[in-house]
């Protein structure tokens, strides 16, 4: 009985794998169905402009957004995260220590100038752009930019600030003077939300933009994160030659910050050799990342779910204006994230960021 026995467990441990499950349904290949026009979504890879010199000339992205507007997208989405999002940030602070701090800007100047909190002005501002005009007068675009600086959309806000004429943008309909100094600030700030973003849908003729970032996910990673280990289990992932590699491609693009330099950094940063590089180096290395308690894997797991989650935000974005053109501004680490996802969605068509900034 004993023989028979170790006889079947020496069976079952020498029995071969069995193949990896792979789904028959795959969305990316139904696509054919779809009535009228598909939607399009071009993802830009951006730097963060907030790494850049301080005497950097926004000027110098002019060759950039020229080729973007001659693209004609109808949606711009950005990389911030919405009024309610930050709003749920900080209502569950203790979830996620620190993230509304780092990453929210805290809209209690608009909430005393116009009397909204985050949740009505959110309400307010989709109310208004349900029965927008086509030529909104200066009023009605100070009091649009107020509301949406209420609702922690200062991107939108600023949208609307540069889309009146200069001799209007002052105080009145809802900004204060303290609204109209930030708003005035946001106009100069190193950031590609505003100075892409936001300058693009106004240079376009659009309303507002889309705030797609979301960092509920860093929850799954609260547990570890303030672990001494995490940390230094995470920066032994990125010590790696791709990383060298990287930093100093990055660097050789930085060199030169003017039109052509900075047009020659973006058709870089939007390579498919970027995309590889960027998982190599950061989130591939992290997977292999040999930790008994597997930091590198609560990494990943947030990077992909964070990705996922920003994505959905695109989609239903998208989703409310069929057949759109989308373009997706985000960091360039996403790039790659972002498109293999959006390109599963049955009524999405990618455009190739290269084409666009040749």
């Amino acid at each position: 009985m004993m023989f028979a026995l170790a006889a079947l467990m020496l069976a079952a441990t020498a029995a071969p794998a069995a193949p990896a499950y792979e789904p028959s349904f795959d969305p990316s290949r139904l696509k054919q169905t779809v009535a009228g026009e598909p939607g399009q979504a071009l993802v830009l890879g951006s730097p963060h402009l907030s790494g850049f010199p301080k005497d950097f000339d926004a000027k110098a992205l002019d060759p950039l957004l020229t080729r973007l507007a001659a693209w004609r997208p109808q949606i711009v989405t950005i990389e911030g995260l919405s009024g309610p999002d930050c709003e749920m940030l900080l209502r569950y602070k203790p979830i996620y220590p620190g993230v509304y701090d780092d990453y929210c800007w805290n809209p209690e100047p608009a909430r005393a100038a116009t009397g909204l909190d985050v949740p009505a002005a959110t309400v307010e501002a989709e109310r208004l752009l349900a029965d927008w005009p086509a030529e909104p007068t200066a009023a009605q675009r100070r009091h649009l930019a107020a509301v949406f600086l209420a609702g922690g959309e200062q991107a939108s806000a600023l949208v609307q600030w540069l889309r009146l004429p200069a001799t209007e943008r002052r105080a009145g309909d809802g900004l204060d003077a303290v609204l109209v100094e930030r708003l005035t600030m946001l106009t100069t700030r190193r950031n590609e939300n505003f100075l892409i973003g936001a300058a693009l849908a106004a240079r376009l003729g659009l309303d507002r933009v889309y705030s797609v970032d979301d960092h509920s996910a860093d929850a799954t990673i609260n547990r570890v994160a303030g672990e001494a280990g995490y940390g230094e289990a995470i920066q032994r992932a990125w010590d790696n030659p791709v990383t060298a590699k990287r930093s100093a491609i990055d660097a050789d693009l930085r060199k030169r910050l003017d039109g052509d330099g900075v047009l020659a950094l973006y058709r870089a940063y939007n390579s498919p050799e970027a995309m590889r590089m960027a998982f190599d180096s950061d989130f591939g290395a992290a997977l292999a990342e040999p930790s008994p308690q597997h930091y590198g894997r609560y990494y990943t797991g947030w990077w992909e779910t964070r990705n996922l989650r920003m994505v959905a935000n695109i989609r239903a974005a998208m989703a409310a204006q069929p057949g759109a053109r989308a373009l997706v501004i985000v960091g360039a680490s996403h790039k790659g994230y972002f498109e293999a996802s959006l390109n599963m969605m049955h009524d999405i068509r990618l455009v190739d960021a290269e084409a666009v900034l040749r």
